[in-house]
C-alpha cells in the first residue's frame, strides 16, 4: 500500500500549554502565600501580598490579591512589650530549671508538698479553734506537728482521751501522702518526777503516750505501719525551761514529725 506522507510544515498545536503554565504559576503562588502565612509576621505578609498583587495584575486583569485586605491586625506596642516580658520570664525560668540538678528539682517538689500538708493542718487547727493546743513548724528536718498533752492525756496517764482520739484520726488523714513519708511520733514530759503504780519514770510515760497515739493514727488503713516509729524523751528535750506551770504544760506534748523524702532547705 502506498503510505501517506506527512505534509511538510505541519506541527502539533501547543496552545494548551499557556493556560496550563498559568495554572502552575497560580499554584506555586498559592503555596508560597500559605507558607508565608504560617509565620505570623504582618510586615512580611503585606510585602509579599504587594509583590504578588503587582505580578498578577500586570496584564490589566483582576489579580488574585487585588482586594486590599489585611488579615493580620498589627499588635499594639503595649501588648507587644508585655508579651516580650512574659517571654523573657519564661526563658529565665527554663534556664533556672535546666541549671538545677535532678536532686535539686526533687528537693523543691518535696518542699512544696510539705508546705501543702502544713497548710492543710493549719486549716484544721483554725477551723476547730485549736490554736492553743496544736501548732506546726516546717524545718529542714521535716514538718513538725506539736500537740500539748492536755488534749490527749490526763496527768500521769497514757490513755488517750476521747477528744484526743478524734484529733489523732483527723491527723492520720493528712499523713496519707503520695509518695508516702516516714513518720516519727515522740512523747515528751516535764521535769516533775513520775513514780506511780503504772510508770516508774517520765521516760516510760512518754514512750507509752507516743505508742498509744501511734496506734490510733494507724487505724487508718491507708497508712503503712513500716514507715512509723515511736520514741519517748521523758523530760530531757524541753522546748522551754521548766520554770513555771505554764512552761511545764508546753513541755508535756506529743510531736509528729513528717520526714522529707529528699533533703529540703527551708532557711530555718
Amino acid at each position: 500500500m502506498r503510505r501517506n506522507k506527512k505534509k511538510k510544515g505541519s506541527h502539533v498545536d501547543e496552545s494548551w500549554l499557556l493556560p496550563y503554565s498559568d495554572l502552575l504559576t497560580l499554584l506555586v503562588a498559592l503555596f508560597i502565600v500559605l507558607f508565608a502565612m504560617s509565620d505570623v509576621d504582618a510586615t512580611k505578609y503585606r510585602e509579599l501580598a504587594g509583590i504578588f498583587r503587582n505580578e498578577f495584575s500586570a496584564g490589566g486583569g483582576n489579580g488574585i490579591l487585588e482586594q486590599n485586605i489585611d488579615p493580620i491586625s498589627p499588635i499594639p506596642p503595649e501588648q507587644q512589650e508585655e508579651e516580650e516580658k512574659e517571654d523573657e520570664k519564661e526563658s529565665e525560668i527554663e534556664e533556672m530549671l535546666e541549671s538545677k540538678t535532678e536532686e535539686e528539682r526533687k528537693s523543691e517538689v518535696e518542699l512544696q508538698q510539705l508546705k501543702g500538708l502544713q497548710e492543710e493542718v493549719n486549716r484544721y487547727i483554725t477551723t476547730n479553734s485549736l490554736t492553743d493546743n496544736l501548732s506546726t513548724k516546717l524545718t529542714d528536718e521535716g514538718l513538725l506537728v506539736t500537740i500539748v498533752n492536755e488534749v490527749f492525756f490526763d496527768p500521769g496517764s497514757a490513755e488517750v482521751k476521747d477528744y484526743g482520739a478524734v484529733i489523732a484520726r483527723e491527723i492520720s488523714k493528712v499523713l496519707v501522702t503520695k509518695p508516702p513519708h516516714q513518720i516519727v511520733i515522740s512523747g515528751h514530759a516535764d521535769d516533775v518526777p513520775m513514780n506511780n503504780a503504772e510508770f516508774g519514770s517520765n521516760w516510760e510515760l512518754s514512750v507509752a503516750r507516743s505508742l498509744n497515739f501511734m496506734r490510733l493514727v494507724l487505724e487508718n488503713e491507708n497508712l503503712d505501719p513500716t514507715l512509723f516509729s515511736a520514741k519517748g524523751f521523758g523530760e530531757y528535750k524541753p522546748i522551754v525551761p521548766n520554770t513555771s506551770a505554764e512552761n511545764r504544760a508546753k513541755n508535756r506534748r506529743v510531736e509528729v514529725l513528717i520526714l522529707p523524702n529528699y533533703e529540703i532547705n527551708t532557711g530555718e
